[in-house]
Parts: C-alpha cells; structure tokens; sequence
C-alpha cells in the first residue's frame, strides 16, 4: 500500500465519507528542502457527515487528528477541501 492508498484508508476508517478524494502533489514540490526526506504533499477533497456543525479549523483538526502517524514522516504538507453534506452545491 502506497502513502496515498494509507492516507485514504485511514480517512474513510475514521469519517466514513460520502466522497473522497486523495491527490499527491509531490511531483509538484520537486526540490523543496522541506521534503527532502521523501515526505509528500497530498490534497485531501472530502465530505463526511462527522463535518455538520462543525466549523472550518474543527474540521481540519479531526482529519490531522486522523492522520496523525502520517504527518511528518508520511506527509510534509497537507491541503484540505473537507464539507459536509449541506455545504454541496447543487449539481
């Protein structure tokens, strides 16, 4: 299993979401000090229910809460796009 494969199984164990999306980004920070060690840069676009009534910087908190294990040695930097049901647009 890839780091994107265990970012995404993680997040779907954790917030059961009605969709998700995992994208790494690391092909686009090539040379950036930061990663040099090999951790990635990864977009995370999910919705989940656990995010009703919850507020932006909560949100963000439950999914590096989450991923904790990740963060660091797995993951350099993270982009979040996370809402729940009621904040899609209408299609």
């Amino acid at each position: 299993m890839d780091r994107r494969e265990r970012i995404e199984a993680l997040l779907r164990a954790e917030f059961a979401p009605a969709a998700l999306e995992v994208t790494d980004e690391s092909h686009l920070h090539r040379g950036h000090a930061g990663a040099a060690a090999g951790a990635g840069h990864f977009r995370v676009r999910m919705t989940s229910a656990r995010f009703s009534g919850v507020s932006r910087i909560a949100r963000h908190r439950l999914v590096y809460h989450a991923l904790r294990g990740e963060i660091g040695p797995e993951i350099h930097a993270l982009a979040l796009d996370l809402l729940a049901p009621e904040d899609r647009s209408p299609e």
